[in-house]
């Protein structure tokens, strides 16, 4: 029997003193030259992102005097009846009855973006942010877990549980794919092993352990996964396309990185499976090639984009797509923001790639939803961008 050791050091940053910078609510809009155009131009972009003259009106100019208002409600979906029972609060959701405004990944068409984002490079890479989606099934609560947020009196998710063993269900995406060989790898992006043979759980108790694994991270939010004791009980579904999709999962989880106060972490996996491991090194790279087309295209357009996409498993259901826009970017020191947004979320879509079209954060740090506001706008948590 192998018995594997490994010694994390996990890092925690505080965020500094938020300022904010507004944007305009308005979409990227051609140049009209009359007053009437434009207005029946910003008719047809709130007719193509089918959200409500209310979202639009939203004012989020109280956050500029309130740092607690940023912290109002994660998406997290609790379920007392474990897997069986997350139908139910898809069926009796209060915040997106009926998900009209949601979009299933195996469903999701050019057509759903709006005129003039139809652009066959940035629906491709909406897909392959799809592919790299995943579910997060969470059983345990730690006690570690603070009483309120940073310098708040807003409770912190999950910090009075009385049964702390009930299901979380969360989102998340798969960054930095590794193949190992005897613990050497050619294709090493980020991290490194510290083992000579495959360390999944199946491994750790065989007499032949695999000579051949992968290694991969998952960017979630930290309210979603806080530390090692929540992530040795949890599990990741991926290629969760459909509802008919076979099961695919990972459970060997540890945290690598966290952020308490910016609400985000970076979960390390491993598994021997070679189907899992060839399908997750194959979408990443399709995932990064996509992604260089992309910012190249509109890295110069920030001021006017306002393009938000996000890909999540609401209520712990299959992947879905919800288009929107961004309202503002606050910024949390030098590179570091997060973002409001009408783009629709639900229990379920806490830690998933939130996509602010123009925006960079590729290299070492993820935007993810933590939650939404009493005002109707949503929130990411921290993220480097620029």
């Amino acid at each position: 029997m192998l018995k594997h050791k490994r010694k994390r050091q996990i890092k925690e940053r505080s965020s500094k003193k938020q300022k904010t910078e507004n944007s305009s609510s308005e979409f990227c809009l051609p140049t009209e030259t009359s007053e009437e155009s434009n207005k029946d131009s910003l008719e047809k972009a709130q007719s193509d992102y089918n959200i409500t003259n209310n979202h639009y009106n939203i004012q989020s100019d109280d956050l500029d005097h309130d740092e607690g208002a940023l912290i109002v409600d994660h998406e997290t979906q609790e379920s007392e009846g474990g897997e069986a029972g997350l139908k139910k609060y898809l069926a009796s959701c209060e915040k997106n009855p009926g998900h009209k405004q949601f979009i299933p990944i195996d469903k999701f068409k050019l057509k759903h973006l709006p005129e003039s984002y139809q652009d066959n490079d940035l629906y491709e890479y909406i897909k392959a942010l799809a592919d790299l989606t995943v579910k997060l099934n969470v059983k345990m609560t730690s006690l570690d877990r603070p009483k309120f947020w940073s310098k708040t009196t807003h409770p912190y998710p999950f910090s009075k549980m009385s049964d702390r063993r009930n299901l979380r269900t969360g989102s998340g995406r798969v960054r930095y794919v590794n193949k190992f060989k005897d613990g050497v790898t050619h294709n090493l992006i980020i991290g490194s092993s510290d083992f000579s043979k495959c360390w999944c759980r199946k491994c750790q108790v065989s007499d032949s352990p695999s000579n051949v694994w992968w290694e991969f991270y998952v960017f979630t939010a930290t309210h979603v996964v806080f530390d090692d004791i929540e992530a040795s009980h949890a599990t990741l579904r991926l290629f969760y396309d459909r509802d008919d999709s076979p099961v695919v999962s990972v459970n060997n989880v540890s945290i690598d990185y966290r952020d308490i106060d910016g609400d985000w972490c970076v979960l390390k996996c491993v598994t021997c499976d070679k189907y899992i491991g060839n399908k997750l090194m194959g979408m990443w790279r399709h995932n990064r090639n996509v992604w260089m087309k992309i910012f190249n295209k509109y890295r110069n357009y920030t001021s006017k984009n306002k393009l938000n996409i996000i890909v999540s498993h609401p209520h712990g259901s299959s992947k879905q797509v919800s288009v929107g826009q961004w309202k503002d970017k606050h910024k949390m020191g030098e590179d570091r923001s997060k973002f409001t947004y009408t783009t629709c979320t639900c229990p379920g879509s806490s830690g998933a790639h939130v996509l602010c079209l123009g925006y960079s954060d590729w290299w070492l740090y993820d935007l993810v939803h933590t939650g939404s506001l009493k005002s109707g706008l949503n929130y990411s948590g921290v993220g480097d961008v620029y």
